[in-house]
């Protein structure tokens, strides 16, 4: 019998083959084209504002930059009870973008503009709560009305960084989900515990969750601020804000009720950290005003900028002009590598959110591999040695070049104070991050250091603490100021005239070090007389605010560090890197927490300090 030849095969292939372009049957009839995709779910964003204006912009950017379609969203906007520009810039907004969302409903509310059983507009009173409750229950009952898939909740000062978060959200395919959002301190918009009486209670889940030490999508008693609920679900039709349910006992609060309606629902909520989805500012407390609450988002949007691009306002909206001042001082220098030019930007920009305007300083670039670096010619001819004996405290090694290029960088700082005559000057390098309200602070520090009359020479807004045994001395009558001990870093300090020609006169750089290792001498707090002895004249005054102003925006270890200083050459070898101690330097290693005995702890503080709240 003759073996079949290809063609019975190939007819086989071809019939079996599946749908290409278009689907193609045997007889013209059975021909057919693919189905099309699924429409995106409709998704419905409420937001309630009041009091807000300080924060829209860059929530409402934050808004639009989402990426689900706009003509798939609708948006529900209230506002109540506000003193400032809420009102019109939200109308003015919803004007300019209601033809590019699916649907927009609007329920303003221009008088009153304050509850009658508050204190003040941080004040959340029984009538406040209870407004604010009816306002999420009619946003829920218009979602539902408008048969929308998804209900977001989103807080006036809560900004979205991430533009997926809404895809991510849903691709968790839960009821109830909120993205935890990041602050400055431990608190996010979750709770891990919730005591029988329906308060907060502190769980060990919560800070490991917090810092992301865990991954992933937690159940918890409570979620708010902004959170999605899929309307889908069967059990959400039983989700309600107002009234509370007749079995309610705890607290009048708008989410302590929402969490009590879920749990009788059966509608679990939960946590997702999986990505950086978006920032919010920690509670302030009830008798703040709404300056401190203006400053406190602002801070929101310098913490965003540490390791994210700014969160930019929306272009629909007016956002005030910055008009940037010297915060009283002769000069503001920021000091900058030129091949840095990220962090030159982002310094810029949050000087610039902050109002505060500086003089650039092109930093002296000591590493050998990057761009023009100093070379030993130049070095020979500034007449530079290096201090007799020194080494340095972790690794044994001798001073870098990147530590020479930062000495002189500073350096030169002074010498121009010096020469221009600056009574007193700030200076910021350009690694660093803000503390809440700092420019409020510190003028305060020094409209009260002034007005006692007290010599100084340095101040310290931004260091490490070197000497951890004991307190250091509050200064009397001026608050959040101790005389400074043995400490490490210039990442932001204060110096007057005298000081800068006091530093200029102990001729540092025939017997240089570290220059966080020299200021210190100057201040005769520094432990190694070897080093001491070479500066006989060691009167430098120095303070440093406490707590402090400005931190590191990355230590040791960290995604993002890097060192100029550490990693770098040998100031005199060229051929040498050290490298070696990047990743293991424990120079640039966070503060560890002090013991209580060696705490500042009878400092005066300003109200200021204490003026928002932490984890709840």
């Amino acid at each position: 019998m003759m073996a079949p030849g290809p063609w019975p095969l190939l007819l086989l292939l071809a019939l079996g083959s599946g749908p290409g372009p278009g689907a193609r049957g045997y007889f013209p009839e059975e021909r057919w084209n693919p189905e099309s995709p699924l429409l995106p779910p409709r998704v419905t964003v409420a937001l309630l504002a009041r009091n807000a204006a300080h924060a829209l912009p860059s929530t409402l950017g934050a808004l639009e930059r989402l990426r689900h379609p706009k003509e798939r969203t609708a948006l529900w906007v209230a506002v109540d009870h506000s003193v400032d520009n809420t009102t019109a810039l939200l109308r003015e907004w919803l004007l300019r973008v209601r033809g590019l969302y699916h649907r927009v409903e609007w329920r303003p509310l221009e008088e009153p503009t304050s509850y009658p059983d508050e204190e003040g507009p941080k004040h959340w009173s029984p009538m406040r709560y209870e407004h604010v409750m009816k306002l999420r229950q009619a946003a829920l009952e218009a979602a539902r009305a408008a048969w929308s898939d998804y209900l977001l909740f989103l807080d006036a000062d809560n900004v979205l960084t991430n533009p997926d978060t809404l895809g991510l959200l849903m691709a968790e395919n839960k009821t109830l989900v909120a993205p935890m959002l990041d602050s400055r301190a431990a608190y996010s918009n979750f709770w891990c515990g919730m005591t029988a009486q329906g308060y907060y209670r502190r769980t060990p889940l919560y800070l490991p969750v917090r810092r992301r030490e865990r991954r992933g999508c937690f159940a918890v008693p409570m979620v708010h601020s902004t959170f999605l609920l899929d309307l889908r679900r069967a059990a959400a039709a039983a989700l309600r804000f107002h009234p509370p349910n007749p079995h309610y006992t705890w607290p009048f609060d708008d989410i302590i009720a929402f969490a009590f309606a879920c749990r009788q629902a059966e509608v679990q909520m939960f946590i997702c950290n999986r990505e950086v989805y978006g920032f919010l500012p920690v509670p302030l407390r009830s008798h703040s005003t709404l300056q401190d609450e203006a400053e406190s988002f602002l801070h929101v949007l310098l913490e965003i900028m540490v390791k994210n691009p700014p969160a930019e306002p929306s272009p629909h909206v007016w956002v005030p002009p910055k008009v940037p001042d010297k915060m009283g001082f002769d000069e503001v220098f920021l000091i900058n590598l030129r091949r840095r030019t990220e962090r030159r930007a982002r310094m810029l920009r949050t000087l610039q959110e902050q109002e505060i305007s500086c003089t650039v300083v092109e930093a002296v670039d000591g590493n050998r591999r990057r761009c023009r670096a100093m070379n030993s010619s130049e070095v020979e001819a500034l007449g530079i040695r290096m201090l007799p004996g020194y080494r340095d405290p972790y690794h044994g090694r001798p001073l870098t070049k990147g530590e020479l290029g930062c000495f002189l960088s500073h350096y030169r700082v002074w010498q121009e104070i010096a020469a221009r005559g600056l009574r007193k000057s700030v200076v910021f390098e350009d690694d660093l991050r803000f503390e809440i309200f700092f420019k409020r602070r510190l003028m305060t520090l020094m409209q009260e250091l002034e007005a006692e009359g007290i010599p100084w020479d340095l101040i310290y807004i931004g260091r490490k603490r070197m000497q951890v045994e004991r307190p250091e001395k509050a200064v009397p009558r001026v608050r959040n100021l101790v005389e400074a001990d043995y400490s490490y870093w210039t990442l932001g300090y204060i110096l007057s005239l005298h000081g800068a020609r006091k530093l200029l006169a102990a001729e540092p750089l025939g017997k240089m070090l570290p220059v966080d290792e020299f200021l210190p001498v100057m201040f005769d707090k520094h432990p190694l007389t070897e080093y001491t002895k070479h500066f006989p004249k060691r009167d430098l005054v120095a303070f440093s605010a406490e707590p402090l102003l400005v931190f590191p925006t990355h230590y040791t270890g960290e995604d993002g560090y890097v060192s100029d200083t550490e990693t770098s050459v040998l100031w005199d070898d060229e051929a040498t890197a050290t490298d070696w101690d990047r990743s293991r330097s424990q120079k640039m290693r966070e503060q560890p927490e002090l013991r209580r005995e060696a705490r500042n702890s009878d400092v005066l503080q300003s109200p200021l300090t204490s003026a928002a709240r932490d984890e709840l």
